[in-house]
């Protein structure tokens, strides 16, 4: 199967209080590997069975008839890049490049916080809030349900999931509770820099 579900990169309990050992399990163990699962019955026997992810996601999209395994394949890409973009005593002002970028492109650190929170916060339904890199600037956008930037030619930096399984169990209805956790506690801004090299 050339789609696997990606081992998380630290333990499950590795980010407790902020989000619980019950939200990953089911997030990772149950969410994640069903569309790692889906994917690859959706291309077994296909010309995309030997192709990578990032690959499948992009000839996906945009093909009505390929509808279910763009859902599904971006989802296993999505997730793992979320799962990376967080670490135990991560979050607050980062540093590098991102941090200048982020001035230069986005008006301060302060102006970054709230754009992206408002971004997941006002994502109606199911969906993720982004940082990105689009014509080598930093841009805050978000994206309903499945879809993802990796599609349209954007660069993803950074993401916080906002589907409610990604909270729920923690936080409940408080959407904006978990989004200032994670940009505070959690973002693993070493990884975001290595996104901009």
């Amino acid at each position: 199967m050339p789609i696997t579900l990606p081992d998380m990169p630290y333990g499950k309990k590795a980010l407790e209080p902020f989000i619980s050992a019950r939200t990953l399990e089911f997030h990772h163990g149950k969410h994640h590997k069903a569309y790692a699962d889906n994917t690859n019955k959706l291309i077994d026997g296909t010309d995309l069975a030997t192709t990578d992810l990032e690959s499948i996601v992009k000839k996906a999209a945009g093909d009505p008839s390929k509808a279910g395994l763009f859902n599904n394949a971006a989802q296993v890409w999505n997730h793992t890049f979320y799962w990376n973009c967080m670490k135990p005593k991560g979050g607050g002002l980062p540093a590098g490049d991102v941090l200048q970028k982020i001035n230069s492109d986005l008006g301060g650190y302060e102006k970054f916080v709230e754009g992206f929170k408002n971004a997941g916060i006002t994502q109606f339904g199911s969906g993720w809030a982004w940082l990105i890199l689009k014509d080598g600037r930093l841009e805050i956008t978000k994206s309903a349900n499945a879809d993802t930037p990796l599609a349209y030619g954007s660069k993803p930096v950074l993401v916080a999931d906002v589907w409610e399984h990604a909270y729920y169990l923690d936080y409940q209805n408080r959407r904006p509770d978990y989004l200032t956790t994670f940009i505070d506690k959690l973002i693993n801004w070493d990884f975001v820099n290595s996104c901009l090299e």
